[in-house]
């Protein structure tokens, strides 16, 4: 689908080994050129997190459900029994991706047994109570499961969303009733556009006496100098103790094109925060091994440390060139399609 091609780049995972690598989007690692243990040790050394308040602990690394549409089917479902078997157990999608296929291929790959090894999310566009239920039957189905542990309002993205979302008729009355009726476990939403439209939400569900389960927005190096979420978010979700979820740690790839930072470093800043997980698209079983490298690898940075990169990236971060997600609609596929927010069809 253009739209989604247009607003997801390649995002690349990284690992130890890519310390020298090159910053250039399509620069991705053939299959088995970054070594790891054996799949029965690599899972038992997959960090894991607590999911804020929800008593559910989640890998510090989740795959991207976008990328799972892009490879050939045999090879998403290859890549997301992989990383399973890893011990990456946090796995994203949505009802929009691909015009569903990505769905359809993850769902195929939880079958035979590998339902129970994940934690699975998707995310919804319909803002309105019917548009979400039906969006959610929809991706029942290509899941092929009668329960997903995690369904998120997807791109809210809008300074009337907040209003919208929690409106009598709205999509939370929808997800409310779906909890209740046991097809879905937690709720959360999703944003990357501006942090007040994330805090306008949270004040929205306090004014409904509704509290949010998760929560995913942009966390990366440039992020901490431009509109930060991470700044002006982060510490209200961690006060809620509302689970974290990082994505755009590469801005899609495209902070690398400032050649200011390195994947590694990207993965790793977002993993020193205190998110519950950091969501990668991966695409290809290469760039699969380089987020689980990546994943057990990863040390707690000291001040010093997050104070370099910081400094690297001051003044490429400075205007939001590089976070396009912010500052363009290029990312926007509910501003390409409205009709998802009102329609089940694609």
């Amino acid at each position: 689908m253009k739209t989604n091609l247009h607003r997801r780049a390649l995002l690349l995972g990284s690992g130890a080994s890519l310390l020298a690598a090159s910053c250039k989007k399509d620069s991705r690692p053939a299959e088995g050129s970054v070594a790891l243990p054996p799949a029965s040790a690599t899972s038992s050394a997959m960090p894991m997190r607590p999911l804020g308040k929800t008593g559910v602990s989640v890998s510090i690394v989740g795959i991207g459900g976008f990328h799972i549409g892009e490879p050939s089917e045999q090879e998403g479902i290859r890549i997301v029994r992989t990383a399973l078997d890893r011990g990456i157990n946090f796995l994203d999608n949505c009802w929009d991706y691909n015009d569903g296929k990505s769905e359809e291929r993850m769902g195929k790959a939880l079958r035979d047994g590998y339902r129970d090894k994940a934690f699975l999310m998707t995310k919804l566009d319909g803002r309105t109570k019917q548009s979400a239920q039906e969006q959610l039957e929809q991706s029942l189905r290509r899941l092929g499961t009668d329960r997903i542990d995690l369904v998120q309002i997807h791109e809210v993205i809008r300074d009337s969303d907040p209003d919208r979302c929690f409106a009598a008729g709205g999509c939370v009355e929808a997800l409310v009733e779906a909890k209740k009726a046991g097809k879905i476990r937690f709720i959360g939403f999703t944003g990357h556009k501006h942090p007040n439209i994330h805090l306008a939400m949270l004040r929205a569900a306090d004014t409904h006496g509704f509290a949010f389960d998760t929560v995913q927005m942009p966390l990366n190096v440039m992020d901490a100098h431009f509109r930060s979420f991470e700044h002006n978010v982060l510490p209200v979700l961690v006060e809620k103790r509302i689970g974290v979820l990082g994505m755009k740690s590469m801005g899609s790839g495209i902070l690398l094109e400032s050649k200011t930072v390195t994947p590694v470093e990207c993965l790793h800043y977002a993993m020193n925060l205190p998110t519950s997980v950091v969501i990668t698209g991966c695409d290809s079983m290469g760039v699969l091994e380089q987020a689980i490298s990546a994943a057990i690898s990863f040390k707690p940075m000291d001040k010093a440390e997050v104070a370099a990169l910081l400094e690297k990236t001051r003044a490429a971060a400075a205007e939001g060139k590089y976070e396009k997600f912010k500052t363009s609609e290029q990312f926007d596929g509910t501003v390409k399609n409205p009709k998802w927010l009102e329609t089940a069809t694609i």
